[in-house]
């Protein structure tokens, strides 16, 4: 599948897949996404000491990143779990400006070892971010109440509609511990009415630039008498 390195609105990077016509980040900001969407609306949602994240779709590493220098900034233990079935390439990644756009060529070290460390291996990016790449299919996790946090970033519903279904989220849920925050940039309908179907506790709340919506879903232990 043909590939391009494309800017977007907010100056940042991103991978464009011609054949689909979907892009690894949002057009209208790739940095703006990932703040608003999985650190304002879920690792700010957060009351804890230390956090468990699993990412689905570790993709370009942005994600991973951002939490990173939140985890430096807050003095913040995070483990990091991020889940990818087709790693992008050591080409792609030097095209990426990350590092610039966020004023974080001081951190360049650190996200060059995300890339270049192991998969299925947890590595010590720093004394506070520990980060395990994990390449399988999101079909094939078995963890279970291991995560605090879930960013679900696979690419959308409509070029990958097998990714967005009850049993996905089945094994989402089985994967947060009580009280567990999933974000995700959809806001399709049938995307929340499958992770209602599991389980899951879901709110509607104002999407990043050019998008409504996004989805919020939690992972509330029904409390028995």
């Amino acid at each position: 599948m043909k590939r391009k390195i494309i800017k977007t609105a907010d100056g940042s990077t991103t991978i464009h897949l011609e054949e689909w016509d979907e892009h690894y980040h949002s057009v209208h900001g790739a940095i703006r996404e990932a703040r608003h969407v999985f650190i304002k609306n879920g690792l700010d949602r957060l009351a804890k000491d230390k956090v468990s994240v699993l990412e689905i779709g570790f993709g370009t590493g942005l994600n991973a990143f951002i939490t990173f220098l939140e985890a430096e900034e807050r003095k913040l233990p995070v483990e990091y779990t991020g889940v990818e079935a087709y790693p992008v390439s050591s080409e792609e990644l030097q095209q990426l400006n990350y590092l610039a756009e966020l004023g974080a060529e001081q951190w360049t070290p650190s996200f060059e070892k995300m890339h270049e460390v192991s998969w299925e291996t947890p590595h010590e990016i720093s004394g506070r971010f520990v980060l395990t790449k994990r390449q399988q299919s999101f079909s094939d996790i078995t963890d279970r109440e291991k995560f605090d946090l879930v960013y679900f970033d696979a690419f959308g519903p409509r070029v990958q509609p097998e990714l967005w279904t009850e049993d996905i989220f089945a094994k989402m849920y089985e994967a947060m511990r009580e009280n567990g925050v999933l974000v995700t940039y959809s806001a399709k309908g049938s995307v929340r009415r499958a992770m209602q179907a599991v389980g899951f506790t879901v709110e509607r709340l104002p999407g990043p630039p050019g998008k409504r919506e996004m989805l919020r879903a939690i992972k509330y232990t029904a409390v028995t008498a």
